[in-house]
């Protein structure tokens, strides 16, 4: 059996299909309901990365856990140590950790210490481990949503500066080979899209894809840091910003991990549009 954390989240919902599939045993963890009709295989569990004590009961008979923080959890919550501390108490064998690519090129970014301090439990845990660093994620642009359907428009910063996103359906497929394959522990693997694309350029994808113009309006910093501080803490409105708007060469690069992984080509941000295309309809 297979534990998933963050089981309805933008990673979690695809791989859990995607194990299911396969015919893998899963325990799929959220804190929102599952769905009525779970997949054959597919075992619901309340409860959260965040909570040890809640997933406990998910874990009982795991050779495997997919392990994802996702939105506060990213920067408060319980030490990492007890969370591995009830893997270890399961008796489970491997551990894949979405971590983030920020967390090895700005090794000293605020906003990202909570994810280097998994990393170093889930290294120090006696477990298997596979670490997963994603770029940005394609979907990400589904803050344009809104703003897409209303007026056929995005507003962003930094217009012209272009890094590889990376389709998070992607990251769900190396997750699913890293949790049922061999030779892949102790890996570390960079996730990114298969080229750079702007915000700007990203508009133009949107725009070919509904048979319409989508407008394109740049934002300045502090504009889209008024609009991010709305939704997410300080140093993260930051270091995110820093990011996007003066990425490090590393961040600029295009890995081979993905395509090493699955045996294809990574994909690229239309691909990602073409499946969330309704969003913005």
């Amino acid at each position: 059996m297979i534990t998933v954390t963050g089981a309805t989240g933008t990673i979690g919902r695809t791989l859990v299909e995607l194990l299911a599939g396969a015919g893998e045993e899963v325990a799929a963890v959220s804190r929102r309901p599952g769905p009525e009709r779970p997949e054959p295989g597919v075992r619901w569990v309340r409860g959260g990365a965040g909570d040890a004590a809640s997933l406990r009961p998910a874990l009982e008979g795991a050779r495997a856990l997919f392990l994802v923080l996702g939105g506060e959890l990213n920067f408060a919550g319980e030490r990492p140590e007890v969370l591995l501390d009830a893997v270890a108490d399961a008796g489970v064998e491997r551990v894949v950790l979405v971590s983030s690519q920020v967390s090895a090129v700005r090794p000293e970014a605020p906003s990202h210490a909570r994810l280097r301090a998994f990393e170093a439990a889930v290294r120090a845990s006696g477990r298997d481990f596979t670490l997963l660093r994603p770029s940005g994620f394609a979907s990400n642009a589904l803050a344009w949503a809104e703003s897409v359907r209303t007026r056929r428009t995005v507003f962003a910063p930094f217009g012209d500066v272009a890094l590889p996103v990376v389709d998070p359906a992607d990251i769900a497929a190396v997750a699913a080979a890293a949790l049922c394959e061999d030779g892949h522990a102790g890996r570390v693997y960079e996730l990114t899209g298969p080229e750079p694309i702007s915000p700007r350029e990203q508009a133009a994808v949107l725009s070919a894809a509904l048979g319409e113009e989508v407008a394109f309006v740049e934002l300045s910093r502090e504009q889209a840091h008024a609009v991010m501080a709305r939704f997410m803490p300080e140093r993260v409105v930051a270091g995110t910003l820093d990011v996007l708007g003066a990425p490090l060469p590393a961040e600029r690069r295009v890995s081979p991990d993905v395509a090493a992984v699955l045996r294809r080509p990574a994909a690229p941000f239309a691909q990602w549009v073409a499946r969330g295309l309704p969003a913005f309809a």
